[in-house]
């Protein structure tokens, strides 16, 4: 019976969450830099095939089922559509439920249900406005301040629910052995302070070509949420992973070394690894390389 409840919620949650998927791909096809994100035009109106424009019907709107029904083409014009619209909606359905089950089984499982479901809350937020953010930034090669804007906000929302928690840092022990800071808001926003230095200071040096002043206000919004030591963690894998699908793309001659290639995306897969694996890639660091 516990089992079957178990399978029935997480149903539920992941049809929500492609559903949110299906909002944020609304969003992010839509959007316009000198528009805002919630703009009449982003989310008003119905939705249509990107080429023939034809108006869609209810049927052709349900998140996952109906590209798999049309096998990925349009009924009216038979062009094939995005990939993103599937993965962006299974993505997001993932995020309804791993997120919580990271909240209730690792860092905050001591606290009572209430708390645990509202930290789960805000944190489903910030990974559906991750997706958003990463999406945004790879077509259009810019992050929207509102949503930076958004996840600073979350971050606070953050402090506060954990000022009451001893949830620490997704780290474990080892974030705990280099944290100087007892009081949560001084950790957190020396955290932020800390990584807008650091891409300031770089976006300085290389005069933009780098990254941009998007990435840099996304850094700090993540040192907000993250906290110090995980937001070096955060940038650290935002760098490594960057590299190498650089290098890939120049290999494949995709990209060559004067095209920008966005950041955004790999500091969310970054703040997306720690999140879930933080405590056990830096254990198997230190058994690998400190043995």
């Amino acid at each position: 019976m516990v089992r079957k409840m178990t399978f029935l919620l997480n149903l539920f949650l992941f049809l929500a969450g492609t559903a949110v998927g299906s909002f944020i791909n609304v969003i992010s096809l839509r959007y316009q830099p000198e528009e805002k994100i919630l703009s009449k035009r982003t989310i008003g109106g119905r939705s249509r095939c990107p080429y023939c424009h034809k108006e869609l019907k209810w049927s052709e709107l349900i998140p996952l089922l109906s590209f798999l029904w049309q096998k990925g083409k349009c009924r009216e014009c038979g062009r094939f559509l995005f990939w993103q619209y599937p993965i962006v909606e299974f993505l997001s359905g993932l995020i309804f439920i791993l997120v919580p089950i990271k909240i209730l089984t690792t860092n905050y499982q001591l606290l009572t249900a209430d708390y645990q479901y509202l930290i789960s809350a805000v944190w489903i937020l910030i990974f559906e406005l991750f997706l958003l953010i990463a999406i945004i930034d790879f077509r259009q090669y810019i992050i929207p301040d509102q949503l930076n804007l958004s996840l600073a906000f979350l971050g606070f929302s953050l402090l506060i629910l954990n000022q009451f928690t001893n949830s620490g840092s997704f780290l474990g022990y080892y974030g705990a052995v280099i944290n100087p800071f007892s009081n949560i808001w001084l950790n957190h926003i020396f955290a932020a302070l800390i990584a807008m230095l650091f891409f300031g200071i770089l976006i300085i040096l290389t005069k933009g070509k780098g990254m941009g002043w998007g990435d840099f206000k996304l850094a700090g919004a993540l040192g907000l949420i993250f906290g110090w030591p995980d937001i070096l963690i955060v940038v650290a894998l935002s760098f490594i992973i960057g590299s190498l699908v650089s290098v890939f793309l120049m290999l494949k001659k995709k990209k060559t070394m004067k095209d920008i290639v966005p950041f955004g995306p790999f500091l969310i897969v970054g703040a997306t690894i720690v999140f879930f694996f933080g405590y056990q890639l830096i254990n198997l660091y230190f058994k690998l390389f400190l043995s």
